[in-house]
């Protein structure tokens, strides 16, 4: 008789990654603890103990998994700001199903330090204004994600599959980025 596996340890990381999955491939609106705790193979209330203000710690830490982004400084601003904005489209990408998360959660934690960061690498690159320039720059990224996730098919019920990946959304990506690191070098 084979020996039993233990089971796998309840964590932050796990009960995270399980609900970006659930989010991602049902929805937001079908992520409930009941259903996490089913994924994770636990009883609902043994989230809390990694999560003790329950959904709504859930819902933070989801919104910050996916607006947490790191990247290292570059040559000049432009190549930096270059590189947060493509991680950060990236990782939303990732996961169309907290994207509404990532548009009204307030940035906490990892993600307030993650744009305190950007803010000051890019002024130290020489960007007057860095800050007003992380906002745009912000704006630009969730607003160009937004309109591919919506143009992807994901939250359509009669989509089979939907587009996960676009060229024309790259280019159309790539397009607006240029120019508003023109428009900022101003």
């Amino acid at each position: 008789m084979p020996a039993k596996r233990p089971p796998v340890p309840l964590s932050r990381e796990r009960i995270i990654e399980t609900a970006l999955h659930i989010a991602d491939t049902q929805g937001l609106r079908r992520l409930t603890m009941r259903r996490l705790g089913d994924a994770l193979q636990v009883e609902a209330m043994a989230i809390y103990h990694h999560l003790p203000r329950g959904k709504e710690a859930l819902m933070d830490a989801l919104a910050e998994h996916v607006t947490a982004v790191h990247v290292e400084p570059a040559a000049s601003w432009q190549d930096t700001a270059r590189a947060w904005c493509r991680a950060s489209r990236e990782l939303l990408r990732d996961h169309p199903g907290v994207l509404a998360l990532a548009l009204t959660k307030p940035p906490k934690g990892a993600t307030a330090i993650s744009i305190r960061e950007q803010t000051d690498q890019l002024a130290e690159a020489g960007l007057p204004d860095a800050a007003e320039a992380v906002r745009a720059l912000r704006a630009f990224v969730f607003g160009s994600v937004a309109v591919e996730v919506q143009q992807s098919g994901w939250a359509d019920p009669e989509v089979d599959e939907w587009v996960r990946r676009d060229e024309r959304a790259d280019a159309d990506f790539e397009r607006g980025l240029d120019a508003l690191l023109r428009g900022l070098r101003a």
